[in-house]
């Protein structure tokens, strides 16, 4: 369930900041702002996102995101997941275990990062829901509906910062009933990173039982 969560993550993470392309049909007004949003982030090549995940009646959790292209690492509840676009590493630190496996890009539905495009491209239609004021800033809150059946995802609420089309929040809502709100922290775009960060080393992390499930 975990990996489940981390994976919701990145389908949000990616979407919100890479995603223009793959908007469906929607009003005007929301339609301007996801684009305006888009434009802002589509020309990123590498990012560092730390967030709060807060999943409904649960305490808030903090985590981290480093993404570059279709490899990514992603570090939340005690795990760490690893992904060089060929093999995922699920490291898992109270039980100083690893498990290995291919990374299928085609697994995870509607979840698997590396398929965003095409989910939202075809599964999707949004609407503008209201504004609404949180400290000094005006937000600007759009809901994208599922119109795909068979899709895990229900709906998901994107809150964007009106003065600079920003990434404030997002709310997935699951169609298991489950709800998980994820609040950007802070966001660095752009940032130097080596491909080998994307990799399992097991020699940085002494004693590790390495499960290779390939």
């Amino acid at each position: 369930m975990k990996n489940l969560k981390m994976n919701a993550f990145l389908l949000a993470v990616l979407f919100v900041f890479l995603g223009g392309s793959a908007f469906a049909q929607g009003d005007k007004k929301s339609s301007a702002i996801l684009e305006a949003m888009s434009n802002k982030y589509q020309k990123i090549k590498s990012f560092k996102a730390a967030f709060t995940y807060l999943p409904e009646g649960g305490k808030p959790l903090k985590g981290e995101a480093t993404v570059k292209g279709t490899k990514f690492r992603l570090k939340m509840a005690g795990q760490e997941i690893f992904n060089d676009g060929k093999l995922m590493a699920t490291y898992i630190k109270e039980t100083n275990e690893v498990n290995l496996q291919d990374f299928d890009p085609t697994a995870g539905g509607d979840l698997d990062p590396t398929r965003i495009y095409s989910a939202y491209k075809k599964g999707f239609k949004y609407a503008f829901l209201k504004e609404k004021k949180e400290g000094a800033k005006v937000l600007e809150v759009v809901e994208l509906t599922s119109t795909n059946k068979s899709s895990q995802v229900d709906k998901v609420q994107i809150e964007v910062n009106k003065a600079d089309k920003s990434i404030n929040s997002w709310k997935i809502f699951q169609k298991n009933g489950q709800e998980v709100l994820y609040k950007v922290d802070q966001f660095q775009p752009d940032v130097t990173v080596a491909d080998t960060y994307f990799t399992f080393n097991a020699k940085q992390y002494p004693g590790v039982e390495v499960v290779d499930l390939r």
